[in-house]
């Protein structure tokens, strides 16, 4: 032990005149005093920042991100359109029910479910085509509404099933508890 601290001895003494010893000025904690205290006014670049993102967000959604929005039928008749119009309003209905029925235990169900109305509506979509193309005829205006009708059974038998799953899932939980 001391032999490091003769080390040490002699490691002070090499360097003994190279030390800063510098007094600080009088007013020295004063002045540090000041600028801690001083309040200098945040800067809100953030704020610029933000909304020149959110505004750049905006514009790349609506560029790159197609709405699908439904085709009005200037070609067909007001029947036509009314009964296009009341059938999607209830399939509509439906979806927003389905889709309060998300929950990790539905997910795939509702996955599914929704892929299967991409299918009919790529179909009613060709039906459409049809109508504008050809005119209205019967056999046209039927597979429309059978394309309708189709999805509407369709999303009400998926709710169906959601329930009684749940129902089952909360009757053998019941079970267990007893």
């Amino acid at each position: 032990m001391k032999k490091e601290n003769d080390n040490l001895e002699q490691l002070f003494e090499k360097f003994e005149n190279q030390w800063d010893v510098q007094e600080l000025n009088s007013d020295h904690q004063l002045d540090f005093l000041n600028k801690l205290n001083k309040k200098e006014p945040k800067k809100k670049y953030w704020f610029v920042t933000a909304v020149a993102a959110s505004i750049v967000l905006m514009l790349g959604i609506s560029l790159f991100y197609k709405v699908d929005k439904p085709k009005e039928f200037k070609f067909a008749s007001k029947e036509t359109k009314r009964t296009d119009s009341i059938f999607n309003i209830l399939i509509d209905n439906e979806l927003v029910k389905l889709k309060e029925k998300s929950s990790p235990e539905n997910e795939q169900i509702i996955t599914d479910a929704l892929k299967q109305m991409k299918v009919f509506d790529a179909d009613y979509q060709k039906i459409i085509n049809e109508l504008q193309k050809n005119g209205e005829n019967k056999q046209i205006i039927y597979a429309m509404i059978s394309n309708l009708q189709t999805r509407i059974s369709f999303l009400q038998t998926v709710l169906k099933r959601i329930e009684e799953n749940e129902n089952l899932k909360n009757t053998t939980t019941h079970e267990k508890t007893l």
